[in-house]
């Protein structure tokens, strides 16, 4: 039997509950870190962080604001009936979105990095945190000139690209699980098919 409207727009809500779900290990590990800088108790290996913490405060704070808000954009309802709310809410998103990916590609370059991380971790960093900001600002030219096809598609490969951490926790427990210390050659293999994985469900939707 088919759902009436009103089933079918409950069953949307799906989609952002998954989202947010997604988010809630990094979003909960970022206010740790925030409590650990305020209070001046970060671990030996976080200690650039205390050196100059402004870059991760805004990384947190833009990817909390990103991932959060983001998941609402995805209610076909909301966006319909809510259109100013939209409107607005995609302008903070850009923001937030090009204000994670950017001071995440300064840390990967500017900080020290832990021995947990290597090379191909920051090359990793470079790379799809550069997709993000060029697809944030694709998305946001693309509507602009009212073309909301291409700006739906950037925007969904740029929010995939901005929900790789909640992956990321997800597929370095797995690679934990492998037998034997964890290199870091294979964690930077673990968080670069995370966001390749984000990315390309992203594109099979868009595709859809």
């Amino acid at each position: 039997m088919p759902r009436g409207p009103a089933a079918a727009r409950r069953g949307e809500w799906w989609i952002p509950v998954g989202l947010i779900a997604l988010s809630l290990i990094p979003v909960l590990a970022g206010a740790l870190r925030l409590g650990e800088l305020a209070g001046g108790a970060v671990g030996p290996g976080d200690q650039r962080f205390a050196d100059d913490p402004a870059p991760v405060v805004a990384h947190i704070i833009g990817a909390t604001v990103f991932c959060l808000v983001g998941a609402f954009q995805f209610v076909p309802s909301l966006r319909a009936r809510h259109r100013a709310w939209h409107r607005r809410a995609g302008r903070v998103l850009v923001a937030s979105g090009l204000l994670a990916a950017l001071t995440g590609m300064w840390l990967g370059v500017g900080a020290d990095l832990p021995p947990t991380d290597n090379g191909l971790l920051m090359v990793f960093r470079l790379a799809f945190g550069g997709l993000m900001a060029v697809g944030l600002v694709l998305a946001f030219l693309a509507a602009r000139r009212r073309d909301i096809r291409v700006h739906r598609r950037w925007m969904l490969r740029s929010y995939a690209l901005g929900q790789a951490a909640g992956t990321q926790a997800f597929v370095l427990a797995a690679v934990a699980a492998l037998p034997g210390e964890v290199s870091p050659y294979q964690r930077a293999l673990g968080m670069g098919a995370s966001w390749g994985v984000n990315l390309a469900v992203a594109e099979w939707i868009a595709r859809r």
